[in-house]
C-alpha cells in the first residue's frame, strides 16, 4: 500500500549563515530540536533508509525552525527564498519520495505571499508550513490576509504547526512550577501547550470569519487534531453563527469543509476515533513527526486501524494525495 506522511521535519544548521550575528545569539532551539539536529538535516541517508525500511512511499518535508520570523522585510524575504531553494536542490532528485511544504517569511505577509506562490510554480511545492504565533500575533490578524487569498487561488493548504510560546505567555503559564524557576519545557510545548495554542489558533481563524472569506482555503493542523475533536461538542454550541464571531457556518460544516488533521506524534485508538466521530475519516491523514517520533511508531499505529481497506488506505495515501494533488498512481 501506497503511504504518504506530511509532518516530516527538516533542519539545516548551515542556513544559520545568513542571520546576523546577533540573532544568532538570541536563538532558543528546543531542546527536542538540539537532540535531532543530525536527523534533520539529513534527507537522503539514514531518513531514506527508515522509510524503505518502513514502507513510506512519500515524505512531505518542513522546516523545523522558525529563524525566518528573527527577520523582517527584505530580510526575510532572502533568507526563506534561500531556504526553499536549498529543499528543493536536495530533493530533486528524488520526485518520487519527498515533496515540500515552502517556507515563508510572514514578518513580510505580502512577500510570503509571494514566495509562497514562486515555491509551487517553479518547484512544484505542496503548500506552507506556518509554525506557531508570529512575533506574539495569530493568523487572524489583517495583515496575514494575503497568504490565505494566495493559498487560495494556488489551491494549496496552509498547514499551521505549534511553536515556540511568546515570552509573556511562557512566563505566565509554563514558568515557576512548584517554585523552580525557568520554564517548564515539556508543558509549554509538547505536553501540552502546543496543542491547545494551535487549537486557539484555527478556532480565532473560524471566529474571525477567515473561512468564510477564503471558502476554498484548506487549513491542516497536525497531533490528531490538537484537542479538537475532544472539544467538538463543546465548541460547536459556543461557536454558532452570531454568537458573538463573525463565522457565518457552523463549527462543524466548516472543519469538514476545510480542516484536515494529521496523526503526527499520536497512535493509539482513542484519539483516532474521536476524530474518526467529529472530523471524518476523508479529513484525516498519516504523519509520523519524524524525526521527533519515528517511523516505525507510524506504521505500526496504521497497521493496527480497525477499519475497511478503503478507509485505511485513506488515511494512508488517499486523502493526502487529493489534498496535495501528488499525483499518485
Amino acid at each position: 500500500m501506497r503511504i504518504v506522511t506530511l509532518e516530516e521535519h527538516i533542519s539545516f544548521p548551515g542556513m544559520s549563515a545568513f542571520l546576523p550575528p546577533d540573532l544568532i545569539q538570541n536563538r532558543k532551539p528546543s531542546s527536542a530540536a538540539l537532540q535531532m539536529m543530525t536527523k534533520l538535516e539529513d534527507i537522503t541517508g539514514e531518513r531514506l533508509a527508515s522509510m524503505d525500511k518502513n514502507g513510506i512511499s512519500m515524505q512531505v518535508l518542513s522546516v523545523e525552525n522558525t529563524d525566518v520570523n528573527l527577520l523582517n522585510g527584505n530580510e526575510a524575504a532572502k533568507f526563506a527564498a534561500k531556504y526553499n531553494d536549498l529543499i528543493a536542490e536536495r530533493i530533486k532528485d528524488h520526485p518520487e519520495r519527498f515533496a515540500a511544504f515552502a517556507h515563508l517569511p510572514m514578518t513580510a505577509p505580502l512577500a510570503a505571499a509571494d514566495e509562497l506562490e514562486r515555491t509551487v510554480k517553479t518547484y512544484g511545492f505542496r503548500g506552507a508550513m506556518i509554525k506557531g504565533l508570529i512575533n506574539g500575533e495569530f493568523l487572524d490578524a489583517p495583515k496575514f490576509a494575503p497568504v490565505f487569498e494566495r493559498a487560495e487561488k494556488l489551491g494549496v493548504p496552509i498547514y499551521i504547526h505549534p511553536g515556540i510560546p511568546p515570552q509573556s505567555v511562557m512566563d505566565a503559564y509554563y514558568s515557576n512550577v512548584g517554585g523552580k524557576q525557568g520554564p517548564y519545557e515539556a508543558i509549554a510545548c509538547w505536553g501540552w501547550g502546543w496543542h491547545s495554542e494551535t487549537a486557539i489558533h484555527v478556532l480565532r481563524l473560524l471566529a474571525a470569519g477567515i473561512f468564510d472569506k477564503y471558502p476554498n482555503l484548506k487549513i491542516i493542523i497536525g497531533h490528531m487534531g490538537e484537542m479538537l475533536p475532544m472539544m467538538w461538542v463543546r465548541s460547536e454550541r459556543a461557536f454558532k453563527p452570531g454568537a458573538g464571531g463573525e463565522n457565518q457556518r457552523t463549527l462543524a460544516d466548516t472543519f469538514r469543509q476545510q480542516l484536515y488533521i494529521t496523526t503526527s506524534g499520536f497512535f493509539t485508538q482513542p484519539p483516532l476515533q474521536l476524530a474518526l466521530d467529529t472530523i471524518g475519516v476523508d479529513n484525516i491523514m498519516l504523519s509520523v513527526d519524524y524525526p521527533f517520533s519515528t517511523n516505525e511508531m507510524g506504521i505500526d499505529f496504521l497497521n493496527s486501524i480497525q477499519l475497511p481497506a478503503d478507509q485505511v488506505e485513506k488515511i494512508a495515501h488517499g486523502n493526502a494525495d487529493k489534498l496535495l494533488g501528488l499525483g499518485a498512481k
